[in-house]
């Protein structure tokens, strides 16, 4: 006995032979009709499984067992044959749904107290499916009209052919005001049963078409059937300036739920666990035709979680299948819709990705300029779309500098804080770090997990020296650097080389940039060797260190600089000029060493395709740098 029996008899005692119901079942396979809104695969012992259509899930727990005829989900409960399941995934009354399955498999139903030609429920779901079916037929024979020639140019210029148009159910939408639905009643359908379908709607002189003199896609659910229609303008006298006018809401359409294409690509997205998500009807129709057919547009409004839940169904997303790829244009709306992308992206447990063509192209600008296979490569080199929505906002800073690479930090952590897979969070961090050009890496990656965490980056507190204290020096100024930090090592050693020796030091040492020192006192301290007449200066002994100390801008730095001046140096006598040509070598390699990294930044932030002469200056500069960092590595070994 059938799960859904008892609304049978309830609702259809009298209508459907018993007889026609049984035999509809019998010839609807339950897997096939699943198989249009759910991708299965097989789970063991003659089940299949799949993610429930009726509720919102990443683990498949949605079984169906074709020797039986049933389905049942093991997370929400629901369950039945496939009469309950047409019934329930796309809201029809038993009626609807037994009609729905004889038509899918060719029986012609008999209506007891009437035979076939019984009147059919006005107003019913069924009714409003049916009336967009021959509203559509109608379009595509208004298509082939003389008043249609616009509309056929429009097609031609874009690259599409009668059979593309065929593909696709282009038509066209008469002038006049009332020729569809005139047609429409005339082939028995009611006027309420027009408006309530949004095919019709009331003009002042009477009922007059929705759609007038423009170019026409049906808009079909992932079940085929034509459930709105979305229209594009092509004559410049037309008195509604908007490019594309939708069918408005209805019982049968429901825009945050219905992609157009997804009829067509609904088995290859499922078989190839790709989906691609354009912006426009004409986008869909070049990927197809260019290869694509996996390529479906949202209608009349911005790709939702809703349309991502019907794309997780068939791509049976699970942590590994699947990959999702969005093209938008790569103009700053374009940027602006990707990183909306970003905020719903982790629905999708699928890989994320974006593409954008070059020169700012939709898919059907590109298959017109460079053909099918430029669109298939336009797929190819998708970049992760966490990737892109980074690299979009980072072009907003000064990545050569400092406090753009600070203000980009500020701003990009907590970004990056929203990635919920946390291994997926702790890699784009790292990654992060790369393309700002940050040589801290595990500080960024320790950052974004407290942001992750709900905490706010915590301050290091600084630890004021004692012997600063006892030595009343001024803690405002830069604080005093740890002598046991090993990043540290090469500039301690050159400021003392510049203190004790500055006879062998000389020039070469007054050549070096404030950007050779990284710690605040050291950077000061140089300054101030520079402001007193440097190392070849001439003076020596007191004289010399008094003069520095004049120059220092803080008392901490005063104090670094005698620190500085009595540590020892690890330097053998009649060896001084050799040590402090290789103690100065090892400081300009740590330089060159950030240089080459902020090179390697700016490529990784730069495509070798698009930005081709620019990669290669950069690529030709970063091979000159790291030929002068390996000699001055070779100068400097075993200094430190």
């Amino acid at each position: 006995m059938a799960v859904c029996q008892g609304i049978r008899l309830e609702r259809v005692a009298g209508r459907i032979r018993e007889s026609d119901i049984a035999l509809v079942r019998e010839r609807s396979r339950i897997d096939e009709v699943v198989g249009d809104h759910v991708s299965l695969k097989r789970a063991g012992g003659g089940a299949l499984k799949g993610l429930c259509p009726f509720h919102d899930e990443k683990t498949p727990s949605f079984n169906v067992r074709p020797s039986h005829g049933t389905f049942h989900c093991f997370g929400c409960g629901e369950g039945g044959d496939v009469i309950a399941f047409v019934m329930k995934v796309e809201h029809l009354s038993f009626v609807e749904a037994v009609e729905r399955l004889a038509d899918r498999a060719g029986i012609q139903l008999t209506y007891e107290g009437g035979g076939v030609t019984i009147q059919r429920d006005r107003g019913t779901r069924s009714r409003l499916l049916e009336a967009h079916k021959v509203a559509a037929e109608f379009y595509a024979e208004q298509l082939a009209s003389p008043e249609a020639q616009a509309a056929r140019e429009f097609l031609a210029e874009r690259g599409f052919d009668e059979a593309a148009a065929r593909q696709f159910g282009c038509g066209f939408a008469p002038g006049g005001w009332d020729k569809l639905t005139k047609h429409l009643l005339g082939r028995g359908f009611e006027l309420t049963e027009l408006i309530k379908s949004q095919l019709t709607k009331e003009g002042r002189q009477g009922p007059i078409d929705r759609f007038h003199r423009r170019l026409l896609w049906p808009i079909k659910d992932i079940g085929g059937e034509v459930v709105g229609f979305g229209a594009r303008r092509i004559f410049d006298d037309d008195p509604i300036q908007a490019k594309y006018l939708n069918t408005s809401e209805s019982m049968i359409y429901k825009k945050s739920q219905v992609l157009f294409g997804l009829d067509q690509a609904k088995r290859e997205i499922a078989k190839r666990k790709q989906a691609v998500i354009v912006e426009g009807y004409t986008d869909v129709m070049a990927m197809h035709l260019a290869g694509v057919p996996t390529a479906v547009a949202s209608c009349g409004t911005a790709f939702g979680i809703d349309h991502m839940n019907v794309l997780r169904r068939l791509l049976i997303d699970d942590d590994v299948n699947g990959e999702v790829i969005f093209t938008f244009d790569g103009d700053e709306a374009g940027q602006k819709a990707a990183l909306k992308a970003f905020e719903g992206e982790q629905q999708f447990s699928a890989q994320t990705y974006i593409a954008v063509a070059p020169d700012n192209m939709d898919p059907c600008e590109l298959r017109q300029a460079k053909g099918d296979v430029a669109v298939r490569d336009l797929v190819a080199r998708r970049t992760p779309l966490i990737e892109f929505a980074i690299k979009a906002q980072l072009k907003a800073y000064d990545l050569d500098s400092v406090d753009g690479r600070v203000e980009a930090l500020k701003k990009m952590v907590p970004f990056v804080a929203q990635i919920k897979d946390r291994a997926k969070r702790d890699g784009y961090a790292t990654r992060l770090a790369w393309w700002v050009g940050w040589d801290d890496e595990a500080m960024v990656v320790r950052r974004v997990r407290q942001v992750a965490g709900g905490k706010a980056p915590v301050a290091t507190a600084q630890r004021v020296d004692p012997n600063q204290i006892a030595l009343g020096v001024d803690v405002d100024g830069p604080p005093r650097p740890n002598p046991r930090d090993p990043r540290l090592v090469p500039e301690r050693e050159v400021l003392k080389v510049a203190l004790r020796l500055p006879e062998y030091a000389g020039p070469l040492y007054d050549s070096l940039p404030d950007e050779a020192f990284t710690e605040p006192a050291y950077v000061a301290l140089h300054r101030a060797i520079r402001e007193a007449g440097g190392a070849s200066s001439g003076l020596a002994g007191t004289a010399y260190l008094d003069a520095i100390s004049q120059a220092c801008s803080h008392a901490s730095v005063r104090s670094v600089l005698t620190e500085l001046a009595v540590e020892p140096l690890a330097v053998k006598q009649n060896d001084e000029f050799r040590y402090v040509s290789m103690v100065i070598a090892r400081l300009q390699e740590v330089q060159v060493g950030r240089q080459v990294e902020d090179v390697k930044s700016r490529l990784r932030r730069l495509s070798p395709i698009k930005d081709a002469d620019e990669y290669r200056a950069l690529w030709g500069d970063l091979v000159a740098l790291e030929e002068y960092r390996k000699a001055l590595l070779q100068q400097s070994a075993g200094v430190l």
